[in-house]
C-alpha cells in the first residue's frame, strides 16, 4: 500500500515539474505566435521634436527585436491638453490586446488624485511597461529677464510659460506661486516645451518650470551653452552637479507636511519617459513587454545611439514604476488637499 501511494506521489511529483517547464515556454509561444507578422504602436502624447519624441523614435528602433515574434514598432504622436487626450483614447480607445503602448507625461497619471476629472481614466488600472529616465525637472530662466535665483522671483514680478492647468509644465510654476510666494505671472496655451522654447528665445516670457535636465542637455543645449538660459531651480530628486547653484525646492519645505505636500506634487517628476499599455492586456503580454522593455534598455547598441545622441538612461522597471504609481495615489487627504490647492486643480475644472 505504501509503495503504491509512493508511486502516485511521485507521479504527481513528475507531473508538477513537467508542469513548471512547459507552462513558461507555451506562454512565451503563444505571445510569438500573436506579435508575429503585427504591428506595436507607441503613442507619443507630446508634439512632435519634444523629449518624449525623440525618446521614443530611438527606443522604437530596438524595441521590437527583443519582444517575442518581433514585431514591427512605428511611433506616432497624439498631442492635445498637455497629454490628456492620449491618455483618454488609451485608456477608452485603445486596443487592449498588447498592440498599443504609450509614453505620457508623468502628471497626467496623477490628475485625478488631484482633482481634475476631466479625463476617464485611472491611473492604478493601466499597464505599466517601465521608465526610460528617472527625470530631473528644473526651473529656467532667460539670461534678459533679469532673474538669477529662486530669491529674485520672490521678488520682482516675472512672465513664465505653460501649457495647461493639468500639465506638469504648468504644476511647477503655480507651485513656486501658492507655496512660496513666487511673483510670477503664468501664461498658458503653449503647445509644448519646444514652443515654450522659442517664447524664451523671442522674449515673450521669462522662463518656465518642469524641463528635464536630459532636454536641457539635448534639446536646449545650444541655448544652454550660449547662456541664453539658466537653471535656478531643481524641482525633486538629489542635487545634480551640473546644475551649480540651483536652489533645491525641497529645501523649501518647513514641515513634515510640507515636504509630503511636494513630494505629491514633484516626486512623480522621477517617471521622466514611462511607458504603459492600456489596462487588463493578457498577463503573458504584459509580462513580455516588461521583459522586452528591460532587455532593449540594457542592449548595446541602444546604449551606444543614446550616449552618441547625449540621452540620458536611467531605467525602472515596470513593476517600480507601478509601486510608485500607487504611492502616490495612496497620498493621505489632508496632503491631496493641500496639493491640490498649490497646483490650482480646483481651477482646472
Amino acid at each position: 500500500m505504501r509503495t503504491s501511494m509512493q508511486a502516485k506521489l511521485r507521479g504527481i511529483l513528475a507531473a508538477t515539474c513537467w508542469l513548471l517547464q512547459v507552462l513558461p515556454s507555451a506562454h512565451a509561444d503563444e505571445v510569438a505566435d500573436f506579435y508575429r507578422g503585427k504591428t506595436l504602436s507607441i503613442v507619443v502624447a507630446h508634439e512632435a521634436g519634444t523629449g518624449f519624441d525623440v525618446y521614443a523614435r530611438a527606443f522604437a528602433r530596438y524595441l521590437g527585436r527583443h519582444i517575442p515574434g518581433q514585431p514591427t514598432v512605428i511611433v506616432q504622436n497624439m498631442p492635445g491638453a498637455g497629454g490628456l487626450n492620449a491618455t483618454a483614447w488609451l485608456y477608452n480607445i485603445a486596443p487592449k490586446d498588447g498592440t498599443t503602448i504609450a509614453t505620457i507625461v508623468h502628471a497626467i497619471m496623477l490628475d485625478h488624485q488631484l482633482g481634475d476629472k476631466r479625463g476617464k481614466y485611472e491611473a492604478a488600472k493601466f499597464s505599466y511597461i517601465g521608465n526610460m529616465e528617472r527625470s530631473v525637472a528644473t526651473c529656467v530662466v532667460t539670461a534678459t529677464s533679469g532673474v538669477s535665483s529662486l530669491d529674485d522671483l520672490m521678488r520682482r514680478e516675472t512672465i513664465f510659460g505653460g501649457v495647461s492647468r493639468a500639465g506638469a509644465l504648468s504644476q511647477g510654476t503655480l507651485a513656486l506661486i501658492h507655496l512660496l510666494g513666487a511673483k510670477i505671472k503664468l501664461v498658458e496655451g503653449y503647445k509644448g516645451s519646444a514652443n515654450l522654447r522659442l517664447a524664451m528665445q523671442r522674449g515673450e516670457i521669462d522662463g518656465m518650470c518642469g524641463i528635464p535636465v536630459s532636454t536641457l542637455k539635448k534639446q536646449w543645449r545650444s541655448d544652454m551653452e550660449a547662456g541664453a538660459f539658466k537653471v535656478i531651480v531643481q524641482l525633486n530628486e538629489k542635487p545634480r552637479p551640473e546644475l551649480g547653484g540651483a536652489a533645491m525646492l525641497a529645501s523649501f519645505a518647513r514641515s513634515d507636511e510640507d515636504r509630503q505636500v511636494f513630494d505629491l506634487i514633484f516626486g512623480a517628476l522621477v517617471l521622466g519617459r514611462m511607458y504603459l499599455a492600456p489596462p487588463y492586456i493578457p498577463p503573458p503580454r504584459l509580462a513580455a513587454l516588461r521583459a522586452a522593455f528591460d532587455a532593449a534598455i540594457k542592449d548595446p547598441e541602444f546604449l551606444a545611439d543614446a550616449a552618441k545622441s547625449q540621452m540620458e538612461i536611467t531605467p525602472q522597471s515596470g513593476a517600480e514604476v507601478q509601486s510608485l504609481i500607487e504611492r502616490f495615489t495612496s497620498a493621505p487627504a489632508a496632503i491631496v488637499k493641500r496639493a491640490r490647492l498649490a497646483i490650482g486643480a480646483d481651477q482646472a475644472n
